[in-house]
């Protein structure tokens, strides 16, 4: 080679270096999963959710889970943890944890996975075009709030007094009460309120409920489960609630949305916002199937004969 062919590559080279440099690793967005309690089930659907669409955390995608374990008031701290790590997502499982990730941020989108009555609670301003930040899943839970209550008529048709466990910070409580009273009147039965706003407070409430002589209890989905569960069976009381996860954990029954459902399908909202969409354009989903779980260890405990008609029914009798 000539000299001068040499000199001249060897200043093309110079001036090309930065262009055949290794280009620098993409971006992966960033996902923060807030949840209120128990990171099981909902790690294991959504996390294969995001599979089945071919997001694979710390491959493509980076996962930050946070969990309140069943303390509420830390749910605000967790959501500005989020804002302060710069996620590009917030998934948010239960009422209380969508409202906290909400008041928190007006800009990031954030999936319900899922929310009771996002409409009734003011997340969203309608199902079909939710608008501001907000889309994802409704859970539906007031109505079956009500449902839970005509459960408990067919369990003891002789029941004339029904608790009713809510936490009275948490804006779901309204549209949860608003239904068990509203079925309540069409059954017969009086319901007896009785707030909780902590744990501490869990033990005088059933010691209320003893004293009301109530014959079951209708427990919000969202309080801590393991607690609430100790205590109906202690006072030896029939309890139901909208989550699958209060049957597994010994409470006697549970009618909801299916599990699979309400987790595994927030992963579809999560790819079209990556891709895109806007979740004030996105509909809100409502479950399309619910399950009726019977524990049937417990039914025997307290020495219950559960109806023929609601074994039937049942989608899953824990045995």
């Amino acid at each position: 080679m000539r000299r001068r062919e040499f000199v001249g590559f060897a200043v093309a080279g110079v001036v090309l270096w930065p262009l055949a440099a290794p280009a620098q690793p993409a971006k992966r967005p960033k996902l923060g999963v807030l949840l209120v309690g128990n990171r099981e089930p909902f790690s294991r659907e959504f996390g294969e959710g995001l599979r089945e669409l071919g997001y694979i955390d710390g491959q493509n995608i980076m996962i930050e889970l946070r969990s309140a374990e069943g303390k509420l008031d830390r749910l605000p701290e967790l959501v500005v943890e989020f804002v302060g790590l710069g996620v590009d997502i917030i998934i948010a499982s239960e009422t209380p944890a969508v409202h906290a990730a909400k008041r928190a941020t007006g800009d990031i989108p954030i999936v319900m996975a899922p929310s009771g009555d996002p409409v009734g609670t003011g997340l969203i301003a309608s199902l079909a075009r939710p608008g501001g930040n907000v889309t994802g899943l409704s859970a539906a839970t007031a109505e079956l709030a009500g449902k839970s209550l005509e459960l408990v008529r067919e369990l003891l048709p002789s029941a004339n007094r029904v608790a009713a466990l809510a936490d009275p910070t948490n804006a779901f409580t309204k549209p949860f009460l608003e239904q068990i009273h509203l079925f309540a009147r069409a059954l017969g039965i009086e319901i007896q309120d009785t707030m909780v706003r902590g744990t501490d407070e869990f033990a005088s409430a059933f010691d209320e409920m003893n004293r009301k002589q109530v014959a079951a209890v209708i427990v919000q989905p969202t309080l801590p489960r393991p607690p609430v569960i100790a205590l109906t069976q202690q006072h030896r009381l029939p309890a139901v609630s909208g989550n699958r996860a209060f049957a597994d954990g010994g409470g006697l029954m549970s009618y909801a949305g299916s599990l699979a459902d309400r987790y595994r399908n927030a992963a579809p909202y999560v790819d079209k916002l990556l891709k895109g969409a806007k979740p004030a354009d996105l509909p809100v989903q409502q479950p399309a199937k619910f399950e009726l779980v019977i524990n049937m260890r417990t039914a025997n405990a307290l020495g219950l004969t559960v109806p023929q008609s609601l074994l039937a029914r049942a989608d899953e009798l824990i045995e």
